[in-house]
């Protein structure tokens, strides 16, 4: 039987709340993925986060009526939780919490099949998990109490956070191997001009992959399907031979912990010659998360790659003005079905 779910998010004024509902749209999308069934969901228009709760007591309490009320047992917040709120939250409702960030990190251990991804999944939920034992220093504690145990003795936060500790740098050494592989790989295909297809998740970057390159790559509706960098070569004529890269996909707010695990696999992307930019023009809010992968270029250091954008799924767009707008904010862009 799948988790019942309750999706919490907060606006910052009224104005702000319809951009919160698609938020929550996509993160009640991301909670599909894991398996999660949506049951209800909260949008608190609040101009400040409590310090203590996030959302305040009258709304803890509201969400601890609407979980007994309908059996739910997850609370999912779209906006990053500390750990005295995450902690306080659970406490007053009964349930467990977390976050966006969270879930994010979920999906993709879910969906990490080879070594590297799951290493790099595992590394990144640690470095999530250490930020979150500082907070949580009570109730992790294991104090003496009696006689030869008295003194400060040795804390539960702080053995978990060594044990943490020795696990990441065995992951950062074993990245630090994967990257030197993927750097002799690219220097052996340098004499090839390199194409990388970046995107929001879900936008079709694999089935594009597949196309050019006659790959049998898996295609999925899911998001986040694609965990690992692939590289095959395309034949565009009988003298011209390029490498295209499919990457793992995009979305906002993406957490800095995957950013950083994944940094080399996303070295693929630096390093092209040409970034594809995937965008689903089927999708509504297709705009917003063009704006939202092109800001993750520029975190990775992959801005000043020349890109062009090909706009995917047009078989889907029933109104033949949304292409037509969609041509002219993105001069000479492609589209493809």
């Amino acid at each position: 039987m799948a988790t019942r779910i309750l999706l919490v998010g907060t606006a910052r004024s009224g104005r702000g709340r319809r951009e919160k509902s698609e938020s929550i749209d996509e993160l009640a999308a991301l909670t599909r993925t894991s398996g999660g069934d949506v049951v209800e969901r909260v949008i608190q228009v609040r101009p400040r986060s409590d310090p203590a709760t996030y959302i305040g007591l009258g709304k803890v309490t509201e969400l601890a009526r609407l979980c007994r009320e309908h059996g739910i047992s997850l609370l999912i917040f779209d906006e990053p939780l500390t750990p005295t709120q995450l902690r306080n939250l659970e406490i007053r409702t009964g349930v467990r919490v977390i976050d966006r960030t969270a879930l994010i990190l979920d999906i993709f251990a879910l969906h990490a099949r080879t070594a590297e991804a799951r290493v790099q999944v595992e590394l990144a939920q640690l470095e999530y998990i250490r930020t979150r034992l500082a907070g949580m220093g009570v109730q992790l504690s294991r104090l003496g109490g009696g006689i030869g145990t008295r003194g400060p003795g040795e804390t539960k936060l702080e053995s978990d956070r060594r044990r943490i500790e020795r696990r990441i740098k065995v992951l950062r050494d074993a990245l630090e191997r994967i990257d030197r592989e993927r750097t002799t790989q690219r220097r052996l295909r340098a004499c090839a001009f390199r194409v990388a297809l970046v995107g929001y998740t879900n936008a079709g970057k694999t089935t594009l992959f597949n196309a050019l390159t006659a790959a049998a790559a898996r295609v999925s509706d899911r998001l986040f399907s694609t965990l690992d960098a692939r590289t095959r070569a395309a034949e565009l004529d009988r003298r011209t031979r390029v490498l295209v890269t499919d990457t793992v996909g995009f979305i906002r707010s993406l957490p800095h912990q995957l950013v950083a695990s994944f940094r080399s696999t996303l070295s693929e992307i630096r390093e092209a010659d040409l970034v594809l930019h995937v965008a689903d023009a089927s999708d509504e809010n297709v705009s917003t998360r063009m704006d939202a992968v092109t800001q993750t270029l520029e975190e990775i250091g992959a801005g000043d790659v020349p890109v062009q954008v090909v706009f995917t799924k047009i078989d889907r767009v029933a109104d033949s003005d949304i292409l037509a707008r969609l041509s002219r904010s993105c001069r000479g862009a492609l589209f493809v079905s």
